[in-house]
């Protein structure tokens, strides 16, 4: 602790007496300043102790003391140390009574005890204290580098929060808690969330002060990484501000997390290649090699239905800003995916290629729904700065089948982006309709010029080969079923599907050609015939 008024009382060379202000010695004294100035005040920082032998004072005027003590008091002066056998032989009554008022400390100094003296007692006595507060931070952080050798990051915590008497709480880069000491802090660190969001915002380092959840405490929070995004966030409640060795112990633990961290990335940049080696074997139809390189690290992902996702952004254009926004795009999704699957114990694989990025994830998992619920989220704030995020979903798939699920992934990603989309997923797709596909500008343009010559025929006045030809069609060449619906003579119908012919150049018992015909009519279906 720094050194205290009680403690320099408590002094035997210094010889002090108490006059006033007795309830008030346990103030911290931060220095010893003598001046004999009017008002001191100007010069004054407050938490020193002034020593004074009322050289240019009116120590005896009643009202002079009481201006006098109460703006030292305001200014944050801790204590008055007045010098008898100098000036006055005692303290005058004046002063005393002034200090007592103010509940200002006074301490009688006697004339044997000079000023250098005491301020070099307090002097010794910081210096004491922050050699203390040193070798504390210090054996704080040997203890905190043994707890992350020996127990990882959830040891870490452990300690840092003895240390300061208080919690600790780790995030990973999507804000979620990965791990918090004591336990009952995870819940009080979860509320903390959206200030971790904002502080991840920032370039690294950077760190933020923060009343907790309903005032309950105070926490630092501290980003931890060295590239431009952070890559995790550490959390720090205490009750107060922290003294030089708790401020010790956090610094150390920031640098030995962001350690942990770069460390961490290093394995999983390792993890990435090993991740794409076996996606490769998986669509080249090698499972088991891709089982014996994979071996652990993707726990039993590789024997169970899983399913792929592709996910794209909008590409080269736009220069280093587009760029990184795209970037940005994917790692979200990343992390959206890599943070659910810590959070569940489910294993994931993950391979960014370029624009693109690849995940395998165990079907019916918490890692494919927190792709999917990211892909909503996106669709829903049509954030366009944050890249254009495209993503596609396979259906459950095994090893041998990992190809086939990668073409049905593309697929979806492809009408995804034809629909202006962020998520399709293969099934409903095969589940659905196809006449939605019929939606897409190239299809209507094909439309368009197939019919042409025929709704120009019509717009003559000649006949309606257009409807014509949609009720032959809707019943599959049925000519007294299809002039029926038309309200005409089936030698009527035949006369007008010959004309078609002539017209299109094209044989109606060709199937595709009444394949081709009936998509056009489909996919004009909304436009005036």
């Amino acid at each position: 602790m720094p050194p205290t008024l009680a403690s320099l009382v408590h002094h035997s060379a210094l010889k002090l007496t108490v006059r006033a202000g007795e309830d008030r010695l346990d103030a911290p004294v931060r220095w010893a300043h003598a001046s004999e100035l009017a008002d001191p005040v100007p010069y004054m920082e407050g938490g020193e102790l002034l020593l004074i032998t009322a050289l240019k004072l009116d120590a005896e005027d009643r009202e002079a003391m009481r201006r006098y003590v109460k703006r030292l008091a305001g200014a944050g002066v801790v204590g008055l140390g007045f010098a008898v056998g100098v000036h006055y032989d005692d303290i005058p009554e004046a002063l005393v009574e002034a200090a007592r008022e103010e509940g200002l400390p006074l301490l009688e100094v006697p004339r044997r005890t000079p000023f250098l003296a005491i301020s070099k007692a307090v002097s010794a006595a910081i210096a004491a204290d922050q050699y203390r507060a040193v070798t504390a931070g210090f054996a704080a952080q040997r203890e905190l580098t043994r707890q992350t050798l020996t127990d990882g990051p959830e040891g870490l915590l452990a300690a840092l929060a003895s240390q300061v008497d208080g919690w600790a709480a780790l995030y990973d880069a999507s804000g979620a808690v990965v791990a918090a000491a004591p336990d009952w802090a995870g819940r009080r660190a979860a509320r903390l969330t959206a200030e971790v969001t904002r502080l991840r915002e920032r370039p690294t380092p950077a760190s933020s002060v923060v009343a907790g959840p309903e005032n309950e405490d105070r926490v630092e929070l501290h980003s931890l990484g060295t590239g431009r995004r952070p890559h995790a966030a550490l959390a720090v409640g205490t009750a107060s501000a922290p003294g030089t060795a708790e401020r010790y112990a956090v610094h150390s633990a920031v640098a030995l997390l962001t350690l942990t961290t770069e460390r961490s990335r290093s394995l999983y940049a390792a993890e990435q290649r090993i991740g794409a080696a076996v996606l490769r074997m998986l669509l080249a139809g090698e499972p088991d090699h891709a089982r014996a390189v994979a071996g652990d690290v993707y726990g039993g992902l590789l024997d169970a239905p899983f399913r792929i996702i592709v996910a794209e952004t909008g590409g080269g254009g736009g220069g280093r800003a587009q760029g990184d926004a795209n970037g940005d795009a994917l790692g979200a999704l990343v992390e959206a995916a890599e943070s659910a699957a810590a959070r569940s114990g489910e294993p994931v694989l993950a391979v960014p290629e370029g624009e693109r990025l690849v995940v395998l994830a165990a079907d019916g998992g918490t890692v494919v729904s927190a792709c999917c619920e990211h892909a909503a989220a996106r669709e829903a704030a049509r954030r366009s700065e944050d890249g254009d995020l495209v993503v596609g979903l396979s259906a459950p798939a095994g090893p041998i089948t990992a190809s086939a699920a990668y073409k049905q992934a593309e697929q979806a990603l492809s009408v995804a982006r034809r629909r202006g989309r962020v998520l399709v997923e293969h099934e409903q797709m095969a589940a659905g309709s196809v006449l939605p596909l019929l939606a897409d500008d190239a299809v209507k343009a094909f439309a368009d010029g197939l019919l042409r010559a025929l709704r120009d025929h019509d717009a003559t006045g000649r006949g309606d080969l257009v409807a014509s030809l949609r009720a032959w069609l809707s019943r599959h060449g049925q000519w007294d079923a299809a002039a029926a619906d038309l309200g005409v003579h089936r030698h009527t119908l035949r006369y007008r599907m010959r004309r078609v012919e002539e017209i299109l150049g094209r044989s109606l018992d060709d199937p595709d050609v009444r394949m081709e015909l009936w998509l056009a009519l489909k996919a004009t279906a909304g436009e005036a015939g």
